[in-house]
């Protein structure tokens, strides 16, 4: 006889786990069905190894530079293996964490492969989940009330350019490297693109990134992608833009040889590794939705504003529906359908207050409106603009570039977007994401008493150059 739940969830990333945990909260029978390990992509190939290496490579270059702080320290030296070592255990340790999540919630976990089967003898509705293992056993079923899908997505490459996994790798390949190379190129000035190049040149590698647009960090404001490239070109970084790769040229004898034309031109490119970067695709094939009605749109599961796909039982969430495809994203997302499920009546999210950040050395961070998307929305802006090098902890840090931006609605006050680049700001677009949710206005945002000496005084300054007003500057 199949088990019966509440709830099943496909997948145990950060959106299913969050999920699974507040529908224990709520009453729900919960089971998740994960093929790899919970934590999914952000716990083990994306967010947190990603942000370990990045860590170390801080610390190694922070090291370098201790003569400035007069400190000498004499032949410091990368020991690539231990930096491994470490964001190992981290992510071991985290991985623990969520299995106690599941243990205390009571919530069952299937360790297979999930796929939705249509109307069958278990339920005259799409929804009966098949399990199949790895090691041949026989399928589990198993009925569901209400179904989540939160399978993520997986690293995407260029048409004709083939991931080898050691030469030409994708995120997934770069985080197991065993031995940093010499040299390497990145394909894609996205996100995740950047912290790979800030990273890898931090620790001695030399970088070119090769991107097609004319600017990297595209979804970034102007202002603060220019301002990242300009201080990465200072660590040595090349970048080559409005460049095409060609990937029928790719050759692999011991490195990689690649062209890319720019304005007409061939060029060639030569590193000992390649890392492709050039975002990611959903993971909705092989999993059942053929037997259901779910409308899939450019790779993407197409839902309403609470998450329910046209099978209404049925909901998706994470980077299976695109949008933002962040972590903290869909573990909200996650917690709206899970609350839509029980008819608790929960509000939809209003994206444009949701904070991205951006993990390289500068950071950025943002929320809402960039200038450019404030325009041609049709406000009437207002913009501060403050720098670090008038603040006196970014001077006390050592880390004095980057500025920040905020931008306001001429005629209402309302906050419209917030925009950082430099020190320690993605722990500092909290506030402005605060500000965005309460509707504030940047003279709220000045009147709130900013503690010397921090950082977070700058969003105070910022706040007032709106107007003109700024103490410092």
């Amino acid at each position: 006889m199949a088990k019966e739940y509440d709830l099943v969830i496909l997948g145990g990333g950060t959106g299913g786990y969050v999920a699974a945990i507040r529908a224990a909260q709520i009453g729900m029978q919960v089971a998740v069905v994960e093929k790899e390990k919970l934590g999914g992509t952000c716990l083990h190939r994306g967010c947190i190894p990603s942000k370990a290496l990045l860590r170390s490579a801080e610390v190694y270059r922070q090291t370098k530079q201790a003569s400035e702080f007069g400190i000498d320290t004499e032949n410091t030296t990368l020991n690539f293996s231990k930096v491994q070592e470490r964001k190992e255990s981290i992510v071991s340790n985290l991985h623990q964490g969520v299995q106690g999540l599941m243990k205390k919630g009571k919530i069952d976990v299937f360790e297979g492969y999930g796929r939705i089967l249509g109307p069958s003898i278990f339920s005259p509705m799409p929804g009966t989940i098949s399990i199949e293992y790895a090691n041949g056993d026989e399928n589990t079923m198993i009925v569901p009330k209400n179904v989540l899908i939160a399978t993520g997505s997986k690293p995407k490459s260029l048409p004709g350019l083939t991931l080898d996994g050691t030469y030409v790798m994708s995120s997934d390949e770069a985080l197991q490297m065993e031995e940093l190379p010499n040299s390497i190129i990145i394909v894609g000035g996205g996100v995740i693109g950047i912290e790979w190049a800030s990273m890898l040149a931090d620790f001695g590698v030399k970088v070119t990134v090769i991107e097609y647009l004319p600017h990297i960090l595209p979804t970034e404001d102007e202002a603060i992608a220019k301002e990242v490239e300009k201080q990465l070109k200072n660590k040595g970084i090349t970048f080559v833009k409005s460049a095409k790769v060609l990937p029928e040229t790719l050759e692999i004898n011991n490195m990689v040889s690649i062209e890319a034309e720019i304005d007409g031109e061939k060029k060639d490119f030569n590193a000992d590794k390649m890392l492709v970067s050039v975002g990611r695709e959903a993971n909705t094939t092989n999993i059942g939705l053929e037997n259901t009605d779910i409308v899939v749109d450019k790779g993407f599961i197409q839902t309403n504003d609470y998450y329910q796909t046209k099978e209404t039982h049925i909901y998706a969430i994470g980077d299976v529906i695109g949008g933002m495809q962040l972590a903290h994203v869909a573990s909200h997302e996650g917690i709206v359908a899970v609350e839509h499920m029980a008819d608790q009546k929960p509000q939809p999210l209003n994206y444009n207050n949701i904070p991205s950040c951006i993990y390289s050395n500068p950071e950025a961070a943002s929320v809402g409106l960039t200038e450019k998307q404030a325009k041609e929305a049709g406000f009437q802006i207002n913009v501060g603009k403050f720098p670090f090098k008038a603040i006196g902890k970014a001077l006390v840090h050592g880390e004095s570039d980057g500025f920040v931006k905020v931008i306001a609605d001429k005629k209402t006050e309302d906050l419209l977007g917030v925009h950082m680049v430099g020190p320690h700001v993605t722990d500092m677009i909290s506030e402005a994401g605060l500000a965005k949710v309460l509707d504030a206005t940047p003279w709220e945002i000045a009147n709130t008493v900013h503690p010397h000496p921090t950082l977070s005084e700058i969003m105070g300054e910022a706040a007032l150059a709106v107007e003109g007003k700024q103490i410092h500057g």
